[in-house]
């Protein structure tokens, strides 16, 4: 069972974080009960065999234990070390398994390396001359072997700086070359990309961001770590833009499950002793972060960390998303390696500091929007998406993405209400089988709006314009369409609450709930709006919801359609903009912004 006093954890001290990862750590200690270095902590299944499942999840824990045993002890360290002695010892029933290309226990050796370079004394200094040896040539395999042209290449540079540590033999050679490999995904503005430069999300901040500022630490005489914290320092000041007052991040791209992981950039800041922030404004981003997590229904009922986001839930999950995945998220412990005396402990906290509640910023494909008091952010991507990987266009390809309103995956493509087609243009020949955007053929990010310029079908062209605006934003879609259309423009989704009657009226849908407003309507072109109820489990915030919609019939030729979409917190109101549609020209006022779309 999870200690429920977690809740109420502000995780500001030393201590709290303290306190924090042993709650955390606590339901895993019954598991230690079975084969050396191997936990066995559920029954679904991966793309990687059980027992590469059951090494993951004795060795992700790593990340918080090792920077936790710096400062301290723990009654673990003794079967993690007999665990990695078992797990490393080829003539040993748990053995860890010779390894293959592209292998799933390369990213394991990530966090078993860390352990090392942080606790030498208490980890290899304690093993024999034996079982040092089989450790090495465990680890030392990742040189043998292909990897995927991405954040993977730092696993090879933290395994070899680590042996390079302990004293063995380690390649210096493939260190320069998979460091160089890091750098050739950079983009500028302290972005990077993760190997092609459609996907840039939280793998930009937990991955490569993180295991640089790991490596500059070890590492501090080699001239690309001074770059490293450079570009970290750069990254810092935008990439906040990704985290709302309350400290909830936007839920955008893959591994969501990782959870908490969101924020160990940051912690890992700390740890390099890399002030891009003022100290108090960063434990402001690390503290609230954590505790808004601790809120959520994030824990099985044996307090273990489950598979989902908000919620158990394994629709949202990718292939490689196994039981003991979530342990990602304990990378944000490396704050518990920063000395006690370090200035961030002292620091008072501050909160989320933006210079503007709105910002284009292409180097990051996306476009970032606040409302007036910072509790809500909405990020608009362009030109993002990835193959390969579950639900790709509705992880990366939707139009906005809300902190507050989170957004959905697809059971299936079948019917409208199981597409949970929130945030997107779902298009379909027979109102029964939906196509969405999913990368751009083209796309623009400008200081007033965000262009897509897609295909969902070889003779059907759209282009869409998406402006944002205070509390609401429209879409304005230019489609020259060679088959008949059915669309339908997805708004929000939000939960089901009892006693709530969501509203539809003519070309207006909208819902007003505890969580806030979602509404969509027609302004141009479309016919009806309507509120669908998604297929549970579907959004990742929420596991029932509802959908407003608005609706158009398309016969082949030339349309423009119009619409206004709003998602406001408790409480707020909007000024409703001026939307004028004049032959291919859409003139839409709000305020002191203006904005023409079209020719």
């Amino acid at each position: 069972m999870m200690n429920p006093r977690i809740r109420q954890n502000p995780f500001e001290s030393y201590e709290d974080v303290a306190s924090g990862f042993q709650d955390l750590l606590a339901p895993l200690t019954p598991f230690f009960a079975g084969k050396p270095g191997h936990l066995d902590l559920g029954t679904h299944g991966s793309v990687y065999l059980r027992q590469v499942r059951e090494v993951e999840a004795f060795l992700r824990p790593l990340w918080g234990l090792g920077p936790f045993i710096t400062q301290g002890s723990h009654e673990l360290t003794a079967s993690y070390l007999a665990g990695i002695i078992a797990g490393t010892d080829p003539e040993s029933e748990a053995y860890w398994g010779d390894t293959v290309d592209f292998d799933q226990l390369f990213v394991e050796m990530a966090s078993l390396s860390t352990f090392l370079l942080l606790n030498k004394e208490q980890t290899w200094d304690q093993l024999t001359q034996a079982q040092q040896d089989n450790l090495h040539a465990w680890l030392m395999q990742i040189n043998d072997h292909r990897i995927p042209d991405n954040n993977w290449h730092f696993f090879r540079v933290l395994v070899n700086t680590a042996m390079k540590h302990m004293g063995r033999s380690y390649s210096t050679e493939m260190v320069d070359q998979d460091l160089a490999a890091i750098d050739r995904c950079y983009q500028g503005k302290g972005w990077y990309c993760d190997g092609v430069e459609t996907q840039i999300d939280y793998y930009v901040s937990f991955a490569i961001h993180y295991y640089g500022l790991l490596y500059s630490t070890f590492e501090p005489a080699n001239p690309r770590s001074e770059v490293i914290k450079e570009r970290a320092t750069e990254f810092a000041q935008t990439f906040k833009y990704w985290f709302a007052a309350d400290g909830e991040a936007v839920a955008f791209g893959r591994s969501l499950t990782y959870r908490f992981a969101q924020v160990s950039f940051f912690s890992a800041l700390v740890f390099a002793n890399v002030e891009a922030l003022p100290w108090g404004e960063i434990k402001g981003l690390i503290s609230r972060h954590l505790h808004n997590w601790m809120q959520q229904d994030i824990f099985t009922a044996d307090g273990l960390l489950s598979v989902g986001y908000h919620y158990q839930n394994l629709v949202m999950a990718e292939g490689y998303n196994a039981p003991g995945s979530p342990y990602w998220a304990f990378k944000s412990f490396v704050l518990l390696g920063v000395p006690k005396d370090h200035p961030y402990w002292q620091a008072e906290v501050l909160p989320l500091t933006v210079p503007k509640r709105r910002l284009s910023l292409p180097e990051s494909k996306n476009y970032y929007a606040y409302n007036e008091d910072y509790s809500h952010l909405l990020m608009y991507p362009a030109g993002q998406y990835i193959n390969y990987q579950s639900f790709a266009s509705a992880k990366y390809s939707k139009f906005v993405y809300s902190s507050q309103f989170g957004n959905s995956v697809p059971k299936d493509h079948h019917w409208y209400y199981e597409g949970a087609y929130d945030n997107c243009l779902a298009v379909s020949e027979d109102d029964q089988d939906f196509r969405t955007k999913d990368l751009d053929a083209s796309y623009e990010i400008l200081a007033d709006r965000v262009i897509h310029e897609w295909r969902p079908y070889r003779d059907v062209r759209i282009r869409s314009t998406i402006v944002p605006l205070e509390g609401c934003h429209v879409r304005v879609h230019e489609i020259t369409n060679d088959r008949d259309l059915v669309v339908y423009e997805g708004g929000f989704s939000t939960p089901l609450e009892e006693k709530v009657l969501p509203q539809a009226t003519g070309l207006t849908a909208e819902v007003v709930n505890s969580v806030g407003t979602s509404g969509i309507k027609g302004i141009y072109g479309f016919t009806e709006a309507g509120i669908v109820r998604p297929e549970p489990n579907t959004n990742l915030l929420y596991p029932l919801t509802v959908l407003p919609f608005a609706k158009a019939s398309l016969a082949k030729g030339k349309h423009i359609l119009v619409s206004l979409v709003t998602g406001l917190m408790p409480g707020e109101t909007v000024e409703q903009p001026t939307v004028m549609v004049q032959g291919d020209q859409v003139t839409i006022h709000q305020g002191n912004q203006h904005v023409q779309v079209g020719k």
